[in-house]
């Protein structure tokens, strides 16, 4: 199907796999576009009734590749750093809000159920992965963490954050860039099971299976009214918010240096000049 994203059904379900172990699967714009196209070819197949997503090798995702070698191959950023004297961070904003914020929206939103088995390290936009998911099943070397307020931006940019783990936590993981493991990420809420590593792919497809013999316009009402109740509490309002807040970070970076600032998952700048 593509060069970085695996695709298969079986019994239902519709298992999509990171598949960039090489670069502990992070996170460029074909991976992240063949990643959309996966999610939207499962929410097209009557046949399928649970999306599983899950990544080869040790790590779930490193988070986004923004070395200095992945940003002067992206033509995207090229044009980013064209547009700043004229239209300013407008290109930053509209790339962003597409490919980060968007896709994950996106995947929130498609309506049939859907499981993040996660592995190793999972950090800043690996969460932009796992977070839409509906339910997510940790293995018990499972790390997450967003240090991107070390580049003096205030977080990833879909802020799931409070959301997952309530106010004083959230801030903690921010504040100190530490990541949470597996046993307190089920702890707070924010993952439904943790198991063993070597059991990671069994049980999440267990559950998966269990899940796909539902009723599919049951389960589509089911995560609605969830999500919608989500939603009804403030999540949409306060995720646009927090995205627009994260933006003012790239402003603050350019306002300063002269430079936008990219957030890779090391927390090392990938900067354009003016």
């Amino acid at each position: 199907m593509s060069n970085y994203i695996l695709y298969e059904t079986a019994d239902a379900v519709a298992t999509i796999t990171l598949n960039r172990a090489d670069r502990r699967n992070a996170q460029n714009q074909p991976l992240l576009e063949e990643l959309n196209e996966a999610w939207e070819r499962a929410a097209a197949d009557d046949d399928v009734r649970v999306i599983l997503l899950r990544a080869e090798g040790p790590h779930f995702s490193a988070g986004h590749e923004m070395s200095p070698e992945a940003t002067q191959a992206n033509p995207a950023f090229g044009k980013i750093r064209d547009s700043i004297a004229t239209r300013g961070t407008l290109e930053l904003y509209s790339w962003e809000a597409k490919h980060y914020f968007g896709f994950s929206r996106r995947w929130r939103e498609i309506p049939k159920p859907s499981i993040a088995a996660v592995q190793g390290a999972c950090i800043a936009g690996g969460l932009l992965l796992a977070w839409p998911c509906d339910l997510i099943v940790a293995a018990d070397n499972a790390r997450f963490s967003d240090p991107v307020v070390m580049m003096g931006i205030g977080g990833v940019e879909y802020h799931g954050h409070t959301w997952e783990l309530g106010a004083r936590k959230a801030k903690e993981m921010l504040f100190t860039a530490r990541p949470i493991d597996a046993a307190e990420a089920e702890r707070r809420g924010m993952v439904n099971r943790v198991v063993p590593v070597d059991e990671l792919d069994e049980q999440s497809r267990a559950l998966a299976v269990e899940i796909a013999q539902m009723h599919p316009h049951a389960l589509a009402m089911a995560k609605r009214a969830v999500n919608q109740t989500l939603d009804t509490m403030g999540q949409y309002a306060a995720l646009q918010a927090c995205f627009d807040i994260h933006q003012l970070g790239h402003n603050s970076a350019l306002a300063q240096s002269g430079q936008f600032v990219l957030t890779d998952h090391q927390g090392i700048k990938a900067a354009g000049k003016k």
